[in-house]
């Protein structure tokens, strides 16, 4: 039985990682998944999932994805698997049509993303499949202090920013994940 599955964690925490070593594991396995991606993301190139660790793919969008879908829905049986990287910056309308291709067409969907933004927010993506998906998992990393990391933190030399638009593309030199705690005193690092 096919499933929607959300796998959410802090930055730094592998997520784009694990979603290319899930695609890897069906490919290595002659199974057909695909790798998407909402078009906003355009980081590392919009048809590129890019891990912290080095590892990359091409994927393709999501957008496109589910117009293919909406003018030829019997198209994802093709798949054995969706994985989608950068979830939370899906809509709801696009959540809802990734559950009726595992509810309608047996395909399994795997998502990896962000739960809250900056400022400890729900992204619309996230918040969705927190209220609709089959398995929730969170992938777990650590702040500077060695507890869990909650919080997405959003910086610059001046310290953490608390407001602003909920989505700012960024990698190490913009966000930093952090504990509950050092978030509310923003604390980037240990006091020397």
């Amino acid at each position: 039985m096919a499933k929607l599955i959300f796998n959410y964690g802090a930055m730094g925490s592998s997520k784009s990682a694990n979603a290319l070593m899930v695609l890897y594991n069906y490919e290595e396995r002659n199974q057909n998944p695909v790798l998407l991606k909402p078009g906003v993301d355009t980081r590392d190139g919009q048809h590129i999932v890019r891990s912290r660790i080095g590892l990359t793919h091409s994927c393709q969008l999501l957008d496109s994805f589910l117009e293919q879908y909406h003018k030829d829905p019997g198209s994802v049986v093709k798949y054995d698997a969706i994985i989608v990287d950068e979830v939370q910056f899906a809509t709801r309308e696009q959540i809802d049509d990734l559950s009726d291709i595992v509810d309608f067409y047996n395909v399994p969907v795997i998502c990896y993303g962000l739960r809250s933004d900056f400022q400890n927010n729900f992204f619309p993506g996230s918040l969705r499949l927190m209220e609709i998906c089959d398995e929730i998992k969170e992938i777990k990393t650590i702040c500077w202090c060695g507890k869990k990391a909650l919080c997405n933190a959003r910086y610059n030399k001046l310290g953490i920013i608390r407001e602003g638009d909920q989505v700012v593309l960024g990698s190490n030199e913009s966000y930093i994940s952090l504990c509950r705690k050092h978030y509310k005193l923003g604390m980037l690092k240990k006091e020397e």
